[in-house]
């Protein structure tokens, strides 16, 4: 690749012009770079402790609309009823969030996810979406 430089009023470089199609490539090996190092920096956390590898299984779940709460129950290998008891909910009431009968509070929300390890937002964003 050879490029054209174009210069400023003073005669230093201001610009290069490459072929576009030589431009989509550079563009495409950054965003490959770019993808490396996240997962580069995504494993190191993960070696430490810091992140959490989800299952596809999981993931899968969740994207195709099922309860947040009953996805992340069953991932962390909970029952209604020992959830509810971590939390201070009966397993009906429990039961009902996940069915999408009822609503729960924000403070129930907060629970929730301080008792299944995720935050707030992985229970009410996809799991109640419409």
């Amino acid at each position: 690749m050879k490029p054209q430089i174009i210069t400023n009023s003073d005669g230093e470089p201001a610009f290069a012009v490459i072929p576009y199609d030589e431009y989509q490539a550079l563009m495409e090996r950054l965003e490959w770079l770019e993808d490396l190092r996240d997962s580069k920096a995504f494993a190191e956390k993960l070696a430490r402790g810091e992140e959490e590898a989800i299952p596809v299984e999981v993931v899968e779940r969740l994207v195709d609309g099922e309860s947040a709460v009953k996805v992340w129950r069953e991932h962390r290998g909970l029952t209604q009823e020992e959830l509810g008891e971590q939390v201070g909910l009966s397993g009906s009431y429990l039961s009902q969030i996940e069915s999408g009968k009822r609503e729960g509070t924000v403070k129930v929300y907060a629970a929730l996810a301080r008792a299944l390890e995720v935050d707030v937002d992985d229970l009410v964003a996809v799991g109640n979406e419409e």
